[in-house]
C-alpha cells in the first residue's frame, strides 16, 4: 500500500497539510455542480436509458464486474446494450473510439477492453460521454448505454445511478487530495442503488449507510484461463498440487484479490501489488514461476506472457431482486 493509500484509508497526521487544497477541490467541483443545475453547462439527455456505474471515491471498488455483470443480464432480457467510458489510461487521440476485441489495452484502456471482451457488447470511449454515447445510439441501435465510472461527468443524463464500494468503504472520508473522495458523502442521497462489494468482508455497516438499503455482491471466481493460451483452463484444485504460486494485482485494492486465491486453497509465495491501472512489463512477472492475476492485468499482458501465467475471472452475483427492480426502472425510463 502506497503513502497515499494509508493517509486515506488508514489516517496520518500529515492529511491536515493538504486541507487547503481539499477546500480547493470542494470549491471547484461545488461550482461545476452548480453551473450544471443551472443550466450554464448544458446537459445531454439521450433517447434511450442511461445506467450510470460509479462511485465517489477513487480506485478500483468493483466497477468492471458489475458492469459485465449488468451487460450480461440485460442482454438475457432481450436490451441491446452498449457501454461508454472515459478509457482511463488510454493513448488513443481518436474519439469517439469504439474498443476492437483485438485492440492494445494501452490504446484503449484495460477496463474498457475487458468489457469488451467479456460481453461482447459494443464499448465506445470518449473524454465526451454523451458524444461516445450517442455513437452507441445511433451506429450500434443500443437501447440502453452504462456509462462506466460515470458519477462525476454530469455532461450525460441518466436515469440510474449505482454507486459501488467494497470493504474500504470511504476510508478518512475526506475530499481529494486529503481524502479519497471525489464527492462528499450527501452525495449518496440521490443515488439509486448503494451496492457493496463483497459484503460479507465488511462486519457492520455504519448506521449512515444502512439507510440507503444497501444491495449485496459478491464476487464468485470461475476457472483460471491461461493469458498466453485462454483455450487453456483449468479447476482452482489443479494449482493446489503444484505448491506455491506467485499472485500478481494491479487493481484499487490487491489486498482483496490475495485474499480470494488464499480463501480458494492456493499458498502464495509471493505477492505483487501494483497501483491501479500500473503499465504493467514484462520485468513484472517471475520467470519461471506459475504466476496467477486478475483479468484486468492479463489483458495487458497478452504479448509477453509466458506459458505459466493465468488470471482468475469473477462473475458479480447480485440479488434476483436488485434485477427486477432495475429492469422495472429500464422499462420505465424507456416509455
Amino acid at each position: 500500500m502506497s503513502s497515499i493509500s494509508r493517509m486515506w484509508f488508514e489516517g496520518r497526521w500529515y492529511q491536515w497539510l493538504l486541507a487547503p487544497l481539499s477546500l480547493l477541490f470542494f470549491l471547484l467541483s461545488a461550482f461545476r455542480r452548480w453551473l450544471f443545475r443551472v443550466g450554464i453547462k448544458r446537459q445531454i439527455k439521450l433517447p434511450v436509458p442511461v445506467i450510470v456505474v460509479g462511485n465517489i471515491s477513487v480506485g478500483g471498488n468493483g466497477k468492471t464486474p458489475l458492469v459485465v455483470a449488468l451487460c450480461e443480464r440485460l442482454k438475457q432480457e432481450g436490451f441491446s446494450v452498449g457501454v461508454v467510458s472515459r478509457g482511463y489510461g488510454a493513448t488513443t487521440q481518436a474519439f469517439p473510439c469504439t474498443v476492437d476485441v483485438n485492440a492494445q489495452a494501452d490504446v484503449v484502456g484495460d477496463e474498457p477492453l475487458l468489457i469488451a471482451r467479456r460481453t461482447g457488447v459494443p464499448v465506445v470511449i470518449d473524454p465526451n460521454r454523451p458524444r461516445g454515447a450517442s455513437v452507441l445510439v445511433e451506429q450500434y441501435n443500443c437501447d440502453v448505454i452504462i456509462s462506466d465510472d460515470g458519477l462525476q461527468h454530469y455532461a450525460l443524463a441518466r436515469d440510474i445511478e449505482c454507486v459501488v464500494v467494497d470493504r474500504r468503504l470511504f476510508g478518512n472520508g475526506y475530499l481529494l487530495p486529503m481524502g479519497p473522495l471525489r464527492e462528499g458523502s450527501w452525495r449518496l442521497s440521490t443515488i439509486d442503488y448503494l451496492i457493496i462489494n463483497q459484503a460479507q468482508q465488511q462486519a457492520k455497516l455504519p448506521d449512515s449507510l444502512t439507510r440507503y438499503k444497501p444491495v449485496a455482491m459478491h464476487l464468485s471466481p470461475t476457472r483460471l484461463v491461461n493469458v498466453k493460451y485462454p483455450q487453456q483452463q483449468r479447476d482452482i484444485a489443479a494449482f493446489k498440487n503444484e505448491g506455491s504460486v506467485t499472485a500478481l494485482a494491479g487493481i484499487g485494492d490487491p489486498a482483496r484479490f490475495f485474499t480470494q486465491l488464499q480463501d480458494l486453497g492456493l499458498t502464495l509465495d509471493h505477492k505483487i501489488a501494483l497501483s491501479d491501472h500500473h503499465p504493467i512489463s514484462a520485468a513484472d512477472i517471475p520467470a519461471n514461476r506459475c504466476v496467477v492475476m486478475t483479468e484486468k492485468d492479463a489483458v495487458k499482458v497478452g504479448d509477453f506472457a509466458h506459458d505459466n501465467c493465468w488470471y482468475q475471472p469473477v462473475d458479480a452475483v447480485l440479488p434476483e431482486t436488485f434485477y427486477t427492480q432495475l429492469i422495472k426502472q429500464i422499462n420505465s425510463n424507456a416509455q
